[in-house]
């Protein structure tokens, strides 16, 4: 019965995991351009926020941000204003030669960059609860732990996965294919944040 509840947390957390989105965009494009050291503590660090961020749906946190509108704003315009600035960086950077050494990151700037992308995502937060909330109050009591286990466990799974697999094909890629795929998340993640930033302030027109 344990097992029945693992696997199918497990299934459930690669297909809540798995669309593409700003983490996965982010962990895609460090693991196009960067080295394998940042690669493997971005790879890391993703998994740990988005655990944090599984568990905290898991147990409602959501209702939370639902019940103070002030809080919920001010997560979503700091996580807008975050992720325009990333998708900036992205846009403007240009991509060194792949053949050349690169500048380590700091520790401190791969974690605020998982951070933002995963935990300063309010859409995520209230969309995990309802999902993952949802199917904590379906699941019989003792089953939930192995739900939300296998949920866990497919997000570590999927993180380093798609981190491995981009890192080692990343050499098929020039720089000319890079910068068009900066481009692209830049994009996406420029939209994604302006989106944020409008729904706050469209409140107060």
């Amino acid at each position: 019965m344990a097992i029945k509840y693992f696997l199918q947390g497990f299934l459930f957390g690669l297909a809540y995991v798995a669309p593409i989105g700003l983490q996965n965009l982010y962990v895609i494009n460090t693991a196009i351009s960067k080295n394998k050291s940042i690669v493997f503590k971005t790879a890391i660090i993703t998994i740990f926020f988005d655990i944090s961020l599984a568990l905290a749906c898991f147990f409602g946190i959501g209702f939370i941000l639902e019940k103070f509108m002030i809080l919920k704003n001010a997560i979503m315009l700091l996580g807008g204003i975050c992720v325009i600035y990333i998708s900036i960086s992205l846009i403007r950077t240009t991509p060194d030669n792949l053949d050349e050494p690169k500048i380590n990151e700091t520790i401190l700037k791969i974690i605020l960059s998982c951070f933002i992308v995963t935990w300063l995502n309010p859409q995520a937060i209230i969309d995990g609860t309802l999902i993952l909330g949802g199917m904590r109050a379906s699941l019989i009591k003792n089953s939930s732990n192995y739900f939300i286990i296998g949920t866990c466990l497919a997000s570590f799974i999927w993180f380093s996965s798609i981190s491995i697999i981009v890192s080692i094909n990343k050499t098929r890629f020039n720089t000319k294919i890079l910068k068009v795929i900066n481009l692209v998340c830049g994009f996406v993640m420029l939209i994604y944040g302006l989106k944020l930033c409008y729904n706050v302030i469209i409140q107060f027109i």
